[in-house]
Protein backbone atom coordinates (compact mmCIF):
# COMPACT_ATOMS: atom_id res chain seq x y z
CA UNK A 1 0.00 0.00 0.00
CA UNK A 2 1.68 3.19 -0.92
CA UNK A 3 1.84 5.69 2.07
CA UNK A 4 2.00 9.58 1.67
CA UNK A 5 4.93 11.43 2.31
CA UNK A 6 3.14 14.93 1.77
CA UNK A 7 -0.07 16.02 2.03
CA UNK A 8 -0.35 19.57 0.76
CA UNK A 9 -4.02 21.69 0.60
CA UNK A 10 -3.94 24.67 -2.18
CA UNK A 11 -6.74 26.17 -0.71
CA UNK A 12 -6.79 29.23 -3.42
CA UNK A 13 -6.60 26.42 -6.47
CA UNK A 14 -8.64 24.27 -4.89
CA UNK A 15 -6.14 21.20 -5.15
CA UNK A 16 -4.90 18.64 -3.06
CA UNK A 17 -1.44 17.76 -3.71
CA UNK A 18 -0.21 14.26 -2.40
CA UNK A 19 3.10 12.61 -2.72
CA UNK A 20 3.45 8.96 -2.38
CA UNK A 21 6.50 7.11 -1.02
CA UNK A 22 6.35 4.79 -4.79
CA UNK A 23 7.59 8.16 -6.50
CA UNK A 24 4.00 9.36 -7.56
CA UNK A 25 2.07 12.61 -7.19
CA UNK A 26 -0.68 13.66 -7.72
CA UNK A 27 -2.66 17.21 -7.96
CA UNK A 28 -6.21 16.57 -7.29
CA UNK A 29 -8.94 18.87 -7.41
CA UNK A 30 -11.58 19.67 -4.67
CA UNK A 31 -14.10 19.21 -7.01
CA UNK A 32 -13.11 15.65 -8.06
CA UNK A 33 -12.34 14.93 -4.92
CA UNK A 34 -15.87 15.56 -3.26
CA UNK A 35 -17.42 14.19 -6.17
CA UNK A 36 -15.59 11.02 -5.52
CA UNK A 37 -15.56 11.07 -1.95
CA UNK A 38 -15.53 7.13 -0.49
CA UNK A 39 -18.57 8.38 2.33
CA UNK A 40 -22.07 6.36 1.97
CA UNK A 41 -23.85 9.57 1.27
CA UNK A 42 -21.77 9.29 -2.33
CA UNK A 43 -20.98 5.87 -2.98
CA UNK A 44 -24.47 4.14 -1.48
CA UNK A 45 -24.04 1.03 0.77
CA UNK A 46 -23.65 -0.90 -2.44
CA UNK A 47 -21.63 -0.86 -6.15
CA UNK A 48 -25.09 -0.12 -7.94
CA UNK A 49 -26.23 2.97 -5.27
CA UNK A 50 -23.62 5.24 -5.99
CA UNK A 51 -24.99 9.23 -6.34
CA UNK A 52 -23.79 11.25 -9.24
CA UNK A 53 -23.25 14.73 -7.39
CA UNK A 54 -24.10 18.24 -9.35
CA UNK A 55 -23.45 21.24 -8.51
CA UNK A 56 -19.92 21.27 -7.10
CA UNK A 57 -17.73 23.35 -9.60
CA UNK A 58 -16.21 25.58 -7.30
CA UNK A 59 -16.26 23.85 -3.93
CA UNK A 60 -12.99 24.25 -1.49
CA UNK A 61 -11.45 22.15 1.26
CA UNK A 62 -11.49 24.04 4.34
CA UNK A 63 -9.60 21.70 6.07
CA UNK A 64 -7.85 18.02 6.40
CA UNK A 65 -8.17 16.01 9.56
CA UNK A 66 -5.55 12.51 9.68
CA UNK A 67 -7.31 9.53 10.71
CA UNK A 68 -5.30 7.58 12.83
CA UNK A 69 -2.11 6.36 10.35
CA UNK A 70 -4.25 5.59 7.35
CA UNK A 71 -6.09 8.31 6.01
CA UNK A 72 -7.45 11.75 6.06
CA UNK A 73 -10.89 13.35 6.71
CA UNK A 74 -11.83 16.58 4.06
CA UNK A 75 -14.13 18.97 5.43
CA UNK A 76 -15.47 20.57 2.01
CA UNK A 77 -17.08 24.25 2.22
CA UNK A 78 -19.82 22.54 1.41
CA UNK A 79 -19.72 21.31 4.81
CA UNK A 80 -19.50 17.79 3.14
CA UNK A 81 -17.64 15.85 5.65
CA UNK A 82 -18.21 12.00 6.21
CA UNK A 83 -15.80 11.24 3.56
CA UNK A 84 -12.90 9.03 5.14
CA UNK A 85 -9.84 9.08 2.60
CA UNK A 86 -7.67 6.28 3.10
CA UNK A 87 -3.93 6.30 1.23
CA UNK A 88 -5.08 3.39 -1.12
CA UNK A 89 -8.53 5.52 -2.30
CA UNK A 90 -6.33 8.49 -2.79
CA UNK A 91 -3.72 6.79 -4.80
CA UNK A 92 -6.32 5.28 -6.50
CA UNK A 93 -8.63 8.87 -7.13
CA UNK A 94 -5.05 10.04 -8.77
CA UNK A 95 -3.79 6.99 -10.78
CA UNK A 96 -7.71 6.69 -12.35
CA UNK A 97 -8.15 10.75 -12.32
CA UNK A 98 -8.50 10.60 -16.47
CA UNK A 99 -11.01 7.73 -16.58
CA UNK A 100 -12.73 8.61 -13.48
CA UNK A 101 -13.39 12.11 -14.55
CA UNK A 102 -14.75 11.61 -18.04
CA UNK A 103 -17.31 9.03 -16.52
CA UNK A 104 -18.82 11.49 -13.98
CA UNK A 105 -18.45 14.39 -17.02
CA UNK A 106 -20.00 11.59 -19.23
CA UNK A 107 -22.95 10.75 -16.21
CA UNK A 108 -23.78 14.42 -15.47
CA UNK A 109 -24.25 14.83 -19.35
CA UNK A 110 -26.67 11.87 -19.74
CA UNK A 111 -28.59 13.23 -16.86
CA UNK A 112 -28.93 16.71 -18.01
CA UNK A 113 -27.01 18.10 -14.46
CA UNK A 114 -24.44 20.53 -14.35
CA UNK A 115 -20.75 21.33 -12.49
CA UNK A 116 -22.00 24.54 -12.15
CA UNK A 117 -24.38 25.32 -8.90
CA UNK A 118 -28.16 25.65 -9.15
CA UNK A 119 -29.12 28.72 -10.99
CA UNK A 120 -25.53 30.06 -12.06
CA UNK A 121 -25.74 28.34 -15.88
CA UNK A 122 -24.59 25.18 -17.77
CA UNK A 123 -20.60 24.06 -18.03
CA UNK A 124 -18.58 21.14 -18.00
Amino acid sequence: MPTPVEIRLRRAERLLEVSFDDGQRFSLPAEYLRVESPSAEVQGHGPDQKVIVAGRAHVGIMRLEPVGHYAVRLIFDDLHDSGIYTWDYLHELGRDYESRWAAYLGELAARGLSREPRGKGRAS
